[in-house]
Formats: C-alpha cells, sequence, structure tokens
C-alpha cells in the first residue's frame, strides 16, 4: 500500500518542478512535490528572465510577479556587455543588449506587458515553490527519488527519506521528473536523446565583492574577460557576472574537458579572481565554487506513458541566451494546464500527447541556439588574433594592433566591431524568447497557413494569432475604470477564452452553451465600445487578424488553440467541434 496518494508526484522544486507544482495547486490539483536536498538551489546559477517567463508568473497573480520584480535586478542594469581584458584593464567593446537598445526596447514593450529582469535563480526559486505551498503543494525535502513503474491506472514511486533512511512509496496518477540534467526519471522512463553531454568544461567561482569602481558607471550583468586562455573551453570566455549589483559575482571560467577538473579552492579562487578583474590585491568573500560541464542534449520525446520530464532533465545546454529556467517554466505552463483538465475528467488523456509534440521542437531549437551562440565567440577571438596556440607574446601583439594606425588595424577594428555586433544572437535574441509556435492535436488550424516571418525569426518577435501561436499582446481598456489590461490578462488562469468583436456576439452565446456542455470554465471577451474592455486605440483590432465578426479561442497557456475570421453559420457547432478535438473529448 502505498504511503501518499496524489494527482499528480513531482520530482524536483528547480523552476520547471517549482512552476509545475504552483501551477497545479492553482487549478486545484493535487499534488505532491519532492527535492533531494534539504533547501532549493543554493547557487545562482539560472538569472536571465526574459518577458515569457515573466508572464506566466504573472498569469500565477500579480503578486508572484511583484515578488520577482522586487528581488531581480531591472532591465536597464543589465544591458550593456562589456568586453574588456579585465575589469580594470582595457575596455575593448560593448553592445546594447538584452532589450537596452532603443530600438530593442521598443519592440520590447510592444511584445508583453512584462519586462525582463535579471533574477538569480537562488530568487526564483523560493517564490515559485513559495507559491506552491502556499497554494496547496505538499513538499517534502531530503526525500531522494529512487524508482518508478507505472501500469494502466497511475505510477508508483519510491523514494527515500534521506533523514530517517525510511523508503516510502508515492501513489500518483501521473509522475513528473524536473531533476535535472542528470534526470533518473528520464533514465529508467527510457526516453530517448540527441546530442551529447561534457563537450566542455567550466569553473563557477561565487564571491563577494564590492567591485563598483570598475562597473557602476557601465552597468551590466555579463563583463567578457579577453584574456590568453580564455578560449579553453566552458562558454567560450572568461566570464564575470553580476549577481547583486554590485558587490555579489559570479565568475565562469573554462577548463580543458580532456583534462581532469581543477581543484577549485579559497587559493585558486582568489587567483582567477584577482586575474579577471585586474586587480592583485583584490580580496573577495569565497561563496561558493564547483566545476560543471557544458552539455548539447535534448530529448526526442517527453512522455512515457504518464511520465513527463521538463527542463534541464529534457533540455541539457550551456547558459548562453539565458534560456535554462525560462524554457523550464514554460514547460510547466504548456503541461500544467492539461494534467489539470485530464485530472478533472474535462479532457481525455490523448491531450498529454501533445506535450511532447509542442515542446520536444523549442528543446531542440534552444540547445542548438546555446550551443552555436558559444562558437559565435570565435570571430570576435580571430579579430583579436587569439585564437589556437600559447604564445601570450604574439597575442598580445595581435590584440595591441588593433590600435595600429594602419589599414590592417583598421581591418582589424571593423573584423571586431562585426564580431561584437553578431552576438546579438545570443543577448537580444527576441525571437527566441517569443517566436513559439506549437504545432499538435491541442491546435486547430484547419489549414490556415502560417505567416512568414518577415524579419529574422531569432532576433525579431513576430506577433500573430494564427493558431499554435502566443496570444499577441496589446492594451485594451476597461469600460467602466478606463485602466489599461493587457489581452494577455484577459486569458490564461487555467481556463481557455474566446475573444470576439461586436459582430460576434453570437460567438459569445455558443461558447456559454458550449462550455456547459463540456463542463469547461470558458471565459468570453466582446472587445468593442461601450463593451466592458474598449479597444480604443485600435492595437487588438490591428493584432487580432480578424474581422469584427471573426473569434480567436484561446488555450490556458495563452497560445492560440484556433481562430476564425467570420461569424460561422452555427457557432455553436463550430466551438464544440474544435474544443472536443483539442480536449480529446
Amino acid at each position: 500500500m502505498a504511503t501518499i496518494d496524489t494527482d499528480v508526484l513531482i520530482i524536483g522544486t528547480g523552476p520547471a518542478g517549482s512552476a509545475t507544482a504552483a501551477l497545479l495547486s492553482t487549478y486545484g490539483i493535487d499534488n505532491v512535490a519532492v527535492n533531494r536536498y534539504r533547501w532549493l538551489a543554493n547557487t545562482p546559477r539560472a538569472h536571465i528572465t526574459n518577458q515569457r517567463c515573466l508572464e506566466v508568473l504573472r498569469d500565477l497573480g500579480r503578486e508572484v510577479e511583484d515578488e520577482a520584480y522586487l528581488h531581480g535586478t531591472h532591465q536597464d542594469l543589465m544591458g550593456e556587455n562589456v568586453f574588456c581584458e579585465s575589469l580594470a584593464g582595457e575596455e575593448i567593446g560593448r553592445m546594447q543588449s538584452w532589450g537596452k537598445h532603443p530600438l530593442s526596447r521598443a519592440e520590447h514593450l510592444l511584445a508583453s506587458p512584462c519586462h525582463m529582469i535579471d533574477l538569480p535563480q537562488t530568487l526564483l526559486e523560493p517564490i515559485l515553490f513559495g507559491t506552491a505551498c502556499r497554494r496547496g503543494t505538499q513538499a517534502r525535502l531530503s526525500t531522494e527519488y529512487l524508482a518508478h513503474e507505472q501500469d494502466a491506472d497511475g505510477v508508483t514511486t519510491t523514494c527515500r527519506d534521506r533523514l530517517t533512511g525510511e523508503t516510502l512509496t508515492i501513489r500518483s496518477r501521473f509522475l513528473v521528473g524536473a531533476d535535472g540534467g542528470n534526470s533518473l526519471v528520464a533514465r529508467d522512463a527510457g526516453l530517448p536523446f540527441a546530442g551529447r553531454m561534457g563537450v566542455g568544461g567550466s569553473m563557477n567561482i561565487h564571491f563577494r565583492a564590492d567591485l563598483s569602481r570598475y562597473v557602476a558607471h557601465r552597468p551590466s550583468v555579463l563583463y567578457w574577460i579577453m584574456q590568453p586562455g580564455a578560449d579553453v573551453g566552458g562558454i567560450g570566455m572568461g566570464l564575470v557576472r553580476m549577481v547583486r549589483p554590485w558587490y555579489e559575482w559570479l565568475i565562469v571560467w573554462g577548463y580543458d574537458i580532456n583534462e581532469p577538473a581543477p581543484e577549485v579552492d579559497a587559493a585558486f579562487a582568489t587567483e582567477v579572481a584577482r586575474q579577471l578583474v585586474g586587480d592583485p590585491a583584490l580580496e573577495i568573500e569565497l561563496l561558493s565554487a564547483n566545476t560543471w560541464t557544458v552539455n548539447n542534449q535534448y530529448a526526442e520525446n517527453m512522455q512515457a506513458g504518464r511520465v513527463f520530464i521538463m527542463g534541464d532533465a529534457a533540455h541539457r545546454h550551456p547558459p548562453s541566451n539565458g534560456l535554462g529556467s525560462n524554457t523550464s517554466i514554460q514547460d510547466a505552463y504548456n503541461l500544467a494546464w492539461k494534467l489539470a483538465m485530464v485530472a478533472k475528467g474535462q479532457a481525455g488523456p490523448a491531450l498529454l500527447d501533445s506535450y511532447s509534440a509542442e515542446r520536444v521542437p523549442i528543446a531542440r531549437q534552444i540547445v542548438t541556439r546555446a550551443n552555436q551562440s558559444i562558437a559565435e565567440f570565435g570571430p570576435i577571438f580571430a579579430a583579436l588574433g587569439m585564437t589556437g596556440g600559447t604564445d601570450h607574446a604574439r597575442i598580445r601583439a595581435s590584440m595591441d594592433a588593433r590600435c595600429d594606425a594602419t589599414p590592417a588595424g583598421a581591418a582589424q577594428r571593423a573584423a571586431l566591431r562585426e564580431a561584437i555586433a553578431f552576438k546579438r544572437y545570443e543577448f537580444d535574441a527576441h525571437g527566441v524568447e517569443m517566436n513559439q509556435r506549437y504545432r499538435s492535436g491541442a491546435v486547430v488550424s484547419d489549414d490556415q497557413p502560417e505567416p512568414a516571418f518577415e524579419r529574422d525569426a531569432e532576433l525579431h518577435y513576430q506577433a500573430t494569432t494564427w493558431p499554435g501561436a502566443r496570444l499577441p499582446h496589446a492594451w485594451v481598456f476597461d469600460g467602466a475604470t478606463g485602466a489599461e489590461v493587457s489581452t494577455l490578462d484577459l486569458c490564461g488562469k487555467g481556463r481557455f477564452t474566446l475573444f470576439t468583436g461586436i459582430g460576434g456576439a453570437a460567438w459569445a452565446t455558443a461558447a456559454r452553451t458550449v462550455g456547459a456542455e463540456l463542463g469547461l470554465d470558458l471565459a468570453v471577451h466582446v472587445i468593442g465600445p461601450r463593451r466592458a474592455h474598449v479597444d480604443h486605440r485600435g492595437d487588438w483590432a490591428r493584432a487580432s487578424e480578424i474581422e469584427d465578426d471573426g473569434c480567436i479561442v484561446v488555450r490556458p497557456d495563452q497560445h492560440v488553440a484556433w481562430r476564425a475570421q467570420h461569424l460561422a453559420s452555427d457557432p455553436a457547432h463550430a466551438l464544440r467541434r474544435v474544443l472536443r478535438k483539442i480536449l480529446a473529448r
């Protein structure tokens, strides 16, 4: 007999696991979350928190979003990526990143009601975990996953209490493996992976020191250190990363993956910090140090029956582009509503098949992008003459040559400017963050052609209501108070939503009828003059890509499920067909 019974068991309480627990509890689904450690993240690993991730936190509640902003470093302090010989040494170049450039900032403001921040994992996880526990998640720390077995009706998982050594069994309808890059759940489920682990070696040195005199005048999250040896392993070059401005830092420095990992003790860490900061007398308060490997691997299937994986368990990649926790939380947002509707009997089990169909292409994309971003440091090294060899005198001469008033010096300077500007694909890839479009049985396109991207899809977000895309953000206005409201605020929250105009009033009537038939909480918004929400600027009319009598059906994860350009001859029949198909009813 099982020690514990629940609807969903979540292994791991990192960003993916805690987000899943928070969402399920918000949706009223019993869940248990276990973590083999005594607390949450003990190092500030992930930190870039993009707009789409913050939209998920906003959907959990404005108090959750506000707490993230309270603890995060504002976008204006994130965005001048600096390339230098050391913090105290000569600056080589810089680029405006993370929406700092005015043109990029405009795109960010148009795309979302949220703005990106820098929120270290040590601060993000408690927000999500606390939200989950306050809303009903039963959490067990110091509880280690051992094995699971699934049958036709559920999953039986064996865990070990690390305090007592006793084993316990947890019976659940579904099991979610959010247990990191060495996922035992993924291994035991026999899920296939593409790529390989351990393609590079890096070390993290987490410390405190007041470095404001070197950086406060050029605020950034990332200071890239160009020194001989910087191209060995790791993430492309040496890095001094701001954790909290300007007194808490994380140094990332590579090591040769073909050699044994270095022993990073206090003396070694201090020496590396002095070298990269450029202050031979620097004293640091060492908080932690560890080594890690750069991985290039993703799951080709994220589901085995009633068992699912997400986060680092499913996509294993370097921190380039800041995609780790963001993608993990979006995995949770995609799966949680589907688990909830199946658990409540509102959807058939086949709905769950759409999770892997939708998220595996995203996992493949972000693993490929993150590893490609490492390779794209190559032109910077080449422009500085830092590639190959260990002849530091020759490398120094090559770096100095960019200052020469010669045609060769001019060409070198031009190549360096071009190489740094090209790093937009890592540090300002708004499209990678926001252009996720799904294709699965949980989307009904009715053969509507996907709109082509008008600009580079990695750099620029393109809003569309094409089924499978995230609903575009537009500000509309509360008809009673006049307050601005995002279209994203009108949907989500664990339910389907229908948008239409004044000419589509029949859609609203049909939605109430079909929602009652299917036992769904189907929200309806008729946007127009003298209605609950008014489109004074016309932004929603332009973004909706439908006529006034058309409609858009939006899933609980704010992705478009279906749209109709005009009023159907039988709106109830049309909605019934679409929702039954999506929900596998």
